[in-house]
């Protein structure tokens, strides 16, 4: 016998924008696990906390590096494929234990988010359950819904573009759809608004943080 790993989707940061399916597993989870930035406490701990109860083991997993550099061999990619062997490595633990884990993860589990990297090494191994959260972009479009409208309607296509991608392949992109996403800004931004220029969307862009 084994653990439940369940990664729960915690939705964009307001606590009672959690599901009554989240808040229910968090408050029944032996183990909680959730990420945290390289020096900053996690967020997603603090979105979670009134739903955790004192009694749970609770696993931080605290990120090596964000976006700064790493003396790790491998770089970049080397530190953070060995931190998640890591994490798996501890979880593993519990979960062979007969431990259920529930994983906190912002926003939606599937949708740009880090817990994606403990599914595929866990899926085939234990039993995997996912639960959905609301996206930040969602809540971004609710926060701006008065001023400018649905974000796509009828047969409008929308496009989810991180911010990531260069200049000349985002400012296409952005060119060629009725409707567009874009996350995984921060350092990204002033080349997203050149894009949303050069495809001629600034005008109608809007920008959104903390939603």
């Amino acid at each position: 016998m084994t653990g439940t790993f369940t990664i729960v989707g915690l939705g964009p940061g307001d606590p009672e924008l959690l599901t009554i399916k989240a808040a229910r597993i968090i408050g029944e989870a032996t183990v909680v696990a959730y990420h945290a930035g390289t020096t900053k406490q996690s967020h997603a701990r603090r979105i979670a906390d009134s739903f955790i109860p004192t009694e749970t083991i609770e696993e931080e997993l605290r990120y090596p590096v964000t976006t700064g550099t790493t003396d790790h061999p491998g770089g970049y990619v080397g530190a953070m494929t060995a931190f998640y062997e890591t994490c798996a490595q501890r979880l593993s633990a519990h979960l062979d234990a007969d431990r259920n884990v529930v994983l906190l993860a912002e926003g939606d589990p599937l949708f740009y988010g880090s817990s994606m990297y403990l599914h595929d090494r866990f899926k085939d191994i234990y039993p995997t359950v996912v639960v959905p959260g609301i996206p930040a972009f969602a809540a971004a479009t609710a926060a701006i819904g008065g001023s400018a409208g649905p974000l796509v309607r009828q047969s409008d296509v929308l496009t989810v573009l991180p911010g990531t991608l260069p200049e000349p392949e985002l400012a296409r992109r952005l060119a060629d759809t009725d409707g567009a996403i874009i996350m995984k800004l921060g350092r990204t931004f002033p080349a997203v608004r050149s894009a949303l220029a050069q495809a001629g969307r600034l005008d109608g862009a809007w920008y959104v943080e903390r939603a």
